[in-house]
């Protein structure tokens, strides 16, 4: 069986209970190298076969996938973040469903909630913002012409941009044309829970300016919008002593 699982933004204590769990028990792990730590591999039995997929191209994967199971082993395929999101798990449940290869995909903190969690911030601030887009720019992945940045950022909702940072001036040129305002708040978060990490407030008008500054060009998150700044928004009503509730009349 093949078990697809996040490992989330990076520490290794992020990852949920079932995934570590998934991890252990492995005869195989498939892991990304260039994003999920190495760590993560000292968690496994001391037989057990490690793949960095970094090196590898899907077929190399899928091959890997087919040893294990002929051998009747546990194979871990282990992407950063949450494997649903921009995580090319679709291509590889599609060949193990061509082979009648049993899978589960096991959820991981993706990077935009990882940045909010060390940010101390809400994206979804009542009277400011209500629903965060999680998008990327378009590079030699396409992205459909109806949700590109510039129509999305239409919406003025919270945004977190993933594998966009080197192009941070393409993102300020689309964000602008959108209706985002020069001094729209922003944050780059790079490397978010690593021993490295940093987050850099800024500006919408400043992002280009401030990513060149920093020399941040890869493995990091963008994120837009009024909620950054956690200011100007209302009460929430869920705790709001007028507000009656199932469980609070």
């Amino acid at each position: 069986m093949v078990h697809f699982v996040g490992a989330g933004p990076g520490a290794t204590d992020l990852i949920t209970v079932r995934g570590l769990r998934l991890i252990k028990e492995a005869d195989v792990l498939i892991y990304a190298g260039s994003l999920v730590s190495r760590d993560f591999a000292d968690f496994l039995k001391p037989d057990a076969e490690v793949y960095n997929s970094a090196r590898m191209t899907l077929e190399e994967v899928c091959a890997v996938f087919l040893r294990a199971e002929s051998d009747g082993k546990n194979t871990v395929r282990l992407h950063t973040g949450d494997p649903s999101l921009y995580g090319a798990i679709a291509e590889q449940i599609a060949f193990l469903k061509g082979k009648n290869i049993s899978y589960d995909v096991t959820p991981g903190v993706t990077s935009a909630l990882a940045a909010a969690a060390e940010m101390g911030m809400e994206y979804t601030l009542p009277g400011v913002s209500q629903t965060l887009i999680l998008t990327r720019v378009a590079g030699r992945t396409p992205v459909p012409s109806e949700e590109s940045i510039e129509a999305l950022a239409r919406t003025h909702s919270s945004m977190a941009v993933y594998l966009s940072v080197s192009k941070c001036a393409e993102l300020k040129t689309a964000l602008l044309k959108g209706g985002y305002s020069e001094d729209t708040p922003a944050a780059i978060a790079f490397r978010v829970s690593w021993p490295d990490q940093k987050i850099i407030r800024t500006t919408v008008g400043k992002l280009d300016s401030c990513q060149k500054e920093e020399g941040i060009v890869k493995t990091a998150l963008v994120i837009v919008g009024d909620a950054v700044n956690q200011s100007d928004f209302e009460r929430s009503c869920l705790y709001d002593p007028d507000f009656k509730t199932e469980y609070r009349r």
